[in-house]
């Protein structure tokens, strides 16, 4: 006789968001600054909507601000978030009233996993996810952390001679904690409650409450992530945004043939820079999946993207005869190599004009059509976005321009519906770039092909303001191995020789 299936018990994400912006210098909570285009807290709740492991979240919101919370959310289309109440005065007092929330509506008996994190870890990954739930099935409390890159010093002040160290401790067993810090909902009640009775009570996380307070009960550690960072110096900032920046982000290919066909039939594609290479690879995708292209290009429809009149002609075409336009993606460019100091006039306005001004036009015009299907913009940058190179002035400068381009019109075009995103494919075999460079190895490049299916998995799916890297896989390194943060390093310095 096989053995009774047991339900999994119910995973709720505690998100605490009850911090200020004091230390960022900001007169609202950290949890509400944007970086990459989305409040921090939008980018945290999102990876748990994502996570299998996680069936509802709960958020405690610093007093004051939960009406910013639930328009983001509503906003996001976030169904897992299920409350989102005021946190308390401390860090201990916020998980209080998340305990007392976690226990409403449960059977006496009942038990929970809860997961503790903090709203201000916007770059948690999913393994570290998964990993917490399933150490869940053997222990009552889990914590996150990674080991310490730096030497740790004890130190102790004499008067006014400043500070001296007392003692150095083995690196090799020290810990950096992260979050999520996982448990039991049972045990992390019973922990609290034991707290209640000590005068002297104070703890900056919860493990240590269990540690303290029930040390009994065998607290497991899993490995965090580099990657997991915590938003809370001015410095933090500027490195968080760049990382999502960096990181890669995996467009969802769909299940087979049929999929493609089924989700494309009938849709509406204007494609600029469709004549040849990305652009004509992606109409005839499109096209064999049953959906309408309208493939424009300067040498096959004459058809000028620096020339406002044509783009709208273009669009207000494909929407007569359709009725409808779903997606809207730009494939030009331009490729001038030279030193500025001896570039032209001419030139210059042709690289500023097709690289950029030509996208900003497409996106103004193609706003109302999109708007109406709840649609997409398709832009494309360079894997030289993330540094400007001697002699690619112009070009490297415009195509950084294109991922800010992309994560300012998601978050501006968010509430309208339209969904706005940058494929950044590495060096691709395509016209262009034989034209600025001549023939080059077989098989150091993309195929054009690659990138026009890549983009068709972008359009197809939610991603909005999202940068998706299409890179040549290394057969030497399963990319499932390297953590986010391996990933987006090498990543950019991969990029430092491309273009």
């Amino acid at each position: 006789m096989s053995a009774p299936h047991v339900a999994k018990p119910r995973t709720t994400a505690v998100v605490l968001a009850g911090g200020t912006g004091q230390r960022v210098g900001l007169s609202i909570p950290k949890q509400l600054l944007k970086i990459a285009g989305k409040a921090v807290i939008e980018h945290t709740l999102t990876i748990f909507e994502q996570a299998d492991a996680i069936d509802d979240v709960i958020v405690l919101m610093a007093p004051g601000f939960v009406p910013d919370v639930e328009k983001i959310i509503t906003r996001a289309g976030l169904t897992k978030v299920r409350r989102v109440i005021e946190g308390g005065a401390t860090r201990n007092e916020t998980t209080e009233r998340a305990i007392t929330a976690l226990g409403d509506g449960l059977a006496p008996g009942e038990d929970i996993n809860v997961l503790f994190h903090d709203a201000v870890r916007p770059l948690l990954s999913q393994r570290v996810i998964q990993d917490c739930v399933d150490a869940l099935d053997r222990y009552q409390a889990v914590d996150v952390a990674i080991p310490s890159a730096d030497t740790i010093i004890v130190t102790r002040t004499h008067g006014e001679d400043g500070e001296f160290i007392t003692e150095v401790p083995d690196r090799s067993r020290l810990r950096r904690g992260q979050t999520p810090q996982a448990f039991k909902l049972s045990t992390i009640r019973r922990a609290y409650e034991i707290s209640a009775g000590d005068p002297n009570f104070q703890a900056t996380d919860d493990c240590s409450v269990v540690l303290r307070y029930l040390p009994d009960v065998p607290i497991h550690v899993v490995a965090g992530d580099e990657y997991n960072m915590k938003v809370t110096q001015p410095v933090d900032v500027f490195l968080a945004d760049k990382l999502f920046q960096l990181a890669s982000t995996a467009a969802p290919a769909q299940a087979d043939e049929a999929a493609y066909r089924e989700l494309l039939a009938g849709r509406t594609l204007v494609v600029f820079g469709g004549s040849y290479g990305i652009g004509a690879d992606i109409a005839a995708l499109a096209e064999r999946y049953g959906a309408r292209v309208y493939a424009l290009g300067r040498s096959t429809t004459g058809t000028h993207v620096e020339n406002p009149e044509h783009v709208d002609d273009a669009l207000s075409r494909a929407y007569a005869e359709t009725g409808r336009i779903d997606y809207v993606i730009n494939t030009a460019g331009v490729l001038r190599i030279g030193k500025l100091a001896e570039t032209d006039n001419s030139t210059i306005l042709e690289a500023l004009n097709v690289n950029y001004l030509a996208p900003v036009q497409i996106a103004r015009a193609a706003y109302k059509y999109l708007a109406e299907t709840k649609g997409q913009l398709l832009l494309y940058t360079s894997s030289s976005y993330t540094r400007g190179r001697a002699e690619y002035s112009l070009y490297s400068s415009t195509k950084a321009a294109m991922v800010n381009l992309t994560q300012a019109l998601a978050d501006e075009w968010a509430g309208d519906g339209i969904r706005v995103n940058c494929v950044n494919p590495e060096r691709t075999a395509t016209p262009m770039r034989t034209k600025a460079f001549g023939a080059e190895p077989a098989g150091s490049l993309l195929s054009s092909e690659a990138v026009a299916r890549t983009s068709l998995d972008v359009l197809l799916s939610d991603l909005t303001g999202h940068v998706v890297d299409v890179r040549q896989q290394d057969p030497t390194r399963d990319a499932s191995e390297a953590s986010g943060f391996d990933q987006a390093l090498a990543a950019l310095l991969d990029r430092q020789g491309d273009v």
